[in-house]
């Protein structure tokens, strides 16, 4: 059982910065972020893999030279920088954890709902 705590939410403005957090109780290989706004699916973010010696990191379309996915694995945490935020990257953002391989890690842009383990969110609304 892994537990996740995100942090770092907030109300910032469009074109601004904001760095999201997820400490986790344990090491998972596959981490990502995820985000959810009203009558929306539950949509990926980022995603990034480790495992010694590989780290692979992926991306939403949406946010692709916006957002940066980093992890610490010596304080099991995973960080979302978030630059030049727009109205539309409103939501509700979830940490999430599993022990994919690579192959599985990556196809969760695509299937978030196959993670194991979920956070309980941090809001961020962007807003002038």
């Amino acid at each position: 059982q892994v537990q996740l705590v995100e942090s770092g939410g907030g109300s910032v403005q469009p074109g601004g910065s904001l760095r999201l957090s997820c400490a986790a109780s344990g090491y998972s290989k596959c981490m990502g972020w995820f985000r959810q706004s009203p009558g929306k699916e539950r949509e990926a973010v980022a995603i990034i893999y480790s495992r010694d010696p590989v780290t692979a990191s992926y991306y939403a379309g949406s946010v692709k030279g916006r957002f940066t996915i980093s992890r610490d694995n010596a304080k099991n945490t995973v960080y979302l920088q978030m630059n030049i935020v727009q109205p539309d990257d409103t939501a509700m953002y979830h940490c999430a954890a599993d022990q994919f391989d690579l192959l599985a890690c990556s196809s969760g842009l695509t299937n978030p709902t196959r993670f194991g383990y979920w956070g309980q969110g941090t809001q961020v609304t962007v807003s002038s």
